[in-house]
């Protein structure tokens, strides 16, 4: 849809970096209009992960995270982990501010109330150092916040004290095993420094992903019904207007995007807006509400990133709900505009990273950010690459 386009203005985020002195050696590949979590949405094709060519880095922003090594840091969007996911898959650090903290001016909206951009690197410090340059009030996004503009402290958080809180619903079926033992590892290790591992049930968190999929799908039907052939991008040739609509937007946009710009339409149609997106609407306010009583009886929530380690591109499902699961764990954070950060904390059997998930209340960005220096000033496993295949 948007081959050859290019755009007239800076994103405020690449503006912010260039004035803080930063080299942009390129753009990464990422699924098409981020809706995917291996890059096979692509339409370049998908980005192979580097520590396997056969298996996926995740997506949507796996090209960043391929991309990282080649360089110090790169940006990706966050709609439902597409930070957090690649990060795990790639054994990098993935950090998804607070909705509002950073600036969405420039970036092509996927879902308005859930995207956001944030830093991928090889360390907690990297991403709190992307993070201070990008994050802040932008008149050009209306929904950015003004926050505080401190640099964050680049020494770890004091762990002793430090309340852990661990949902019951991370380590349910569906869990791989590995994936489990390296997380629960990386717990007993948080908890002999001194933090209190604090047992949680959120109970409406079973419906984030169906909430996820109702929401996210509606404001992506609503924010690229703007790709219509006229203003921008492709466009096909047509005898009408009608025809211009229709064969604009059937050619240009791959069947991952089609698909959900329908599934977003019919909840939003008449008949069906009360049935599907008011209640997944309500059913978010609840997963808010989970976190919020849940955050008065810890600082931070722990667990897995993803369910699995990196599988391989052949062995991608053709079932899209499959893939959807893969985003359990991340999504949640996105639907209460919560901080979270995934960061290594081990290695499967094959010797394929697995991510430590931390996600804190909104606004509390620092906090989640220095708990992750800590960890990683325990252990070296950010720092660790398994032999890679050619």
């Amino acid at each position: 849809m948007l081959e050859n386009y290019i755009p007239p203005y800076n994103a405020t985020v690449v503006d912010r970096l260039a004035q803080a002195g930063a080299v942009f050696p390129g753009k990464t590949n990422l699924d098409e209009f981020a809706m995917g979590s291996t890059t096979a949405t692509s339409y370049f094709g998908p980005t192979r992960n580097p520590l396997d060519p056969e298996r996926t880095p995740g997506g949507s922003s796996g090209g960043s995270a391929a991309a990282v090594g080649i360089c110090d840091a790169a940006l990706g969007s966050d709609t439902g982990g597409s930070i957090r996911q690649p990060a795990s898959f790639c054994g990098l650090t993935g950090f998804k501010p607070s909705y509002g903290h950073v600036s969405r001016s420039g970036l092509v909206a996927f879902a308005s109330s859930l995207d956001q951009i944030g830093p991928l690197g090889q360390t907690a410090r990297d991403a709190a150092l992307i993070y201070d340059a990008i994050k802040g009030r932008d008149e050009r996004d209306a929904t950015s916040l003004a926050i505080d503009m401190a640099p964050t402290a680049l020494e770890g958080l004091e762990l002793a004290g430090l309340r852990l809180g661990v949902p019951a619903a991370f380590f349910a079926d569906g869990l791989a095993p590995d994936v489990a033992a390296r997380v629960r590892e990386a717990l007993d290790l948080l908890e002999q420094q001194g933090a209190a591992l604090v047992p949680l049930e959120l109970p409406h968190l079973r419906y984030a992903v169906a909430v996820y999929y109702i929401i996210a799908p509606a404001e992506a039907s609503a924010n690229l019904a703007r790709f219509d052939g006229v203003r921008y991008g492709y466009r096909a040739e047509c005898r009408d207007l009608s025809e211009l609509y229709l064969k604009t937007r059937s050619e240009g946009f791959g069947s991952e995007v089609r698909r959900r710009i329908m599934l977003g339409t019919y909840a939003l149609s008449s008949g069906y807006y009360d049935q599907y997106f008011r209640r997944a609407a309500q059913v978010r306010t609840l997963i808010r509400q989970d976190f919020a009583r849940a955050f008065e009886r810890c600082d931070l929530i722990a667990g897995p990133t993803t369910p699995s380690t990196a599988f391989k591109l052949s062995e991608i499902p053709d079932d899209p709900l499959k893939l959807y699961l893969q985003d359990i764990f991340t999504i949640p954070a996105n639907l209460a505009g919560l901080p979270a950060i995934s960061l290594p904390c081990g290695f499967d059997a094959q010797g394929l990273p697995v991510g430590l998930q931390l996600m804190g209340p909104a606004g509390a960005d620092e906090r989640v950010l220095r708990a992750a220096m800590s960890y990683q000033d325990l252990t070296d496993f950010h720092l660790r690459r398994p032999a890679c295949k050619s």
